[in-house]
C-alpha cells in the first residue's frame, strides 16, 4: 500500500488558494437505528473520546452501547430534525456560507467550506477537494468555544492524520480556542438581551442557568483546561450582564456512564430549582454555537419538562448563536485574524478572483 496519496494534477499558470473551513462534531445522515449506530460507532471508537483501554472499550461499545443505544438517540433526533436534516448540520452550513459573504465584503477573496468530524462531509474528503481545486493555505476552525482534548484535539488529530498521507502539504493553520473571544461573548451577551426584550428581565429569585456540555472528572485531573474556560466564559458573560452571583449558575450536561463528570449537573440542578419554588429560569448553552441535539432535545425539551415537574412556573431555553449577525461579525473578526501575514486573501487581483471562483464551482459540485 503507497504510503501517500495521489496528488492532484499541477496546474500551471493558477493562483494558489486560501481556504477556511468550520468543523463541527458531527451528525447521523438519518433520524434513524442503522444510521445512528454508524454515527457512534465511529465517534465513540475515537480515543480521545473515551480514554478506556481499547479492548476493554470494545467490548462494553460493541456488546451493549451500539445495541441498545442508537434506538433511543435516533428518536431523540427525530424529535428534533428539520427538513434540511439534523439542526447542527443546517446551522454550519448556514454559517459557512455567511462567514463568505462576510469576508467577501472586508475584501478576502477566500474560499469557506465546512465539514464534520464524525459522519459527512467528512473532514479528509473536504481537505482532499480543497487541495484538488488548487488550495495550499488552509484555516481549520473548530467550532468549539472551548478547547478539550475530547473535541478541538480530535478535529487537529485528523487533519495531521491527513497530512501524513500528503506528499505535498498545504500549509495549515488552526484556531485552538475562543471562549474569551470579546466578540464571541458580546455576541452571547446580546443573545440574552433580545431574549429579555420579549420575555422581560429576570426578577428577584428568577435564574439563568449557563450550561456546558459535560466532561469525565478524570479529563480535568488529567490537565483538559475545558473546564477552566468554560468558568471563564460563564464569568465574562455574567459580567457583562450585570448579574450578581445569586443571578446566575454554571452548570455541566450530557452526562454519560456511572463515572463522576463535572459538576454540577444541569439536570439536577434544573429539578432541584423547580423543587425550591424558583418561579423562572432561563438557559443558554454558550458552549454549542449551533443548535442541535445536545441543546434543542436535551435542554429546550428534556429540561424544560424536568424544571416544570419540579414545580418551576416559567423556562426558557435562549437559541444558540446559529446565524446572528453580531456573531457572524465575530466569527469574521476571529478568521481575519488567524488569516493573517497570508498573502493574497486581500488582494482584488483579477486572477485570485477567478482561481476563488473556481474552486467555489469546484467544491460545489463535490458537495
Amino acid at each position: 500500500m503507497p504510503r501517500f496519496d495521489p496528488e492532484p494534477p499541477h496546474q500551471h499558470g493558477t493562483a494558489p488558494g486560501t481556504a477556511i473551513v468550520l468543523v463541527n462534531l458531527g451528525t447521523p445522515e438519518a433520524p434513524t437505528a442503522p444510521a445512528l449506530k454508524r454515527y457512534l460507532r465511529q465517534f465513540l471508537s475515537d480515543p480521545r473520546v473515551v480514554e478506556i483501554p481499547r479492548p476493554v472499550w470494545w467490548l462494553i461499545l460493541n456488546g451493549i452501547i451500539l445495541n441498545t443505544r442508537p434506538k433511543k438517540s435516533a428518536e431523540k433526533y427525530a424529535a428534533v430534525w428539520t427538513p434540511e436534516g439534523s439542526p447542527l448540520k443546517v446551522h454550519t452550513e448556514r454559517q459557512a456560507k455567511f462567514l463568505a459573504g462576510y469576508l467577501g465584503e472586508r475584501g478576502h477573496h477566500v474560499t469557506v467550506v465546512w465539514a464534520m468530524r464524525y459522519g459527512a462531509p467528512a473532514l479528509s474528503g473536504v481537505l482532499d477537494r480543497l487541495l484538488a481545486a488548487g488550495v495550499n493555505r488552509i484555516l481549520l476552525l473548530p467550532m468549539y468555544p472551548q478547547y478539550s482534548a475530547t473535541t478541538t484535539a480530535t478535529v487537529i488529530d485528523e487533519a495531521c492524520n491527513w497530512l501524513l498521507r500528503r506528499r505535498n502539504q498545504p500549509e495549515m493553520r488552526f484556531v485552538r480556542n475562543f471562549h474569551d473571544d470579546p466578540g464571541y461573548i458580546e455576541a452571547l451577551e446580546h443573545t440574552v438581551r433580545k431574549h429579555w426584550m420579549r420575555h422581560g428581565p429576570l426578577s428577584t429569585g428568577d435564574q439563568l442557568i449557563i450550561s456546558f456540555h459535560g466532561l469525565p472528572r478524570r479529563n480535568l485531573d488529567l490537565g483538559d483546561p475545558y473546564f477552566c474556560e468554560c468558568m471563564k466564559t460563564g464569568r465574562l458573560l455574567a459580567e457583562r450582564l450585570n448579574l450578581g452571583p445569586e443571578k446566575y449558575r454554571i452548570c455541566f450536561q450530557s452526562r454519560f456512564g456511572k463515572a463522576e463528570w463535572l459538576q454540577p449537573y444541569t439536570a439536577p440542578t434544573l429539578a432541584a430549582l423547580g423543587k425550591a419554588g424558583t418561579r423562572r429560569v432561563d438557559i443558554i448553552c454558550p458552549g454549542f454555537v449551533a443548535d442541535c441535539l445536545e441543546t434543542l432535545e436535551e435542554i429546550a425539551m428534556e429540561g424544560k419538562t424536568s424544571f416544570l415537574a419540579s414545580g418551576g412556573h416559567e423556562f426558557h431555553y435562549i437559541p444558540a448563536l446559529n446565524e446572528d449577525h453580531g456573531w457572524l461579525a465575530a466569527l469574521t473578526s476571529l478568521v481575519e485574524r488567524h488569516l493573517a501575514g497570508w498573502p493574497s486573501t486581500e488582494e482584488a487581483d483579477p486572477s485570485a478572483l477567478a482561481a476563488s471562483a473556481a474552486q467555489a464551482r469546484l467544491l460545489g459540485a463535490s458537495s
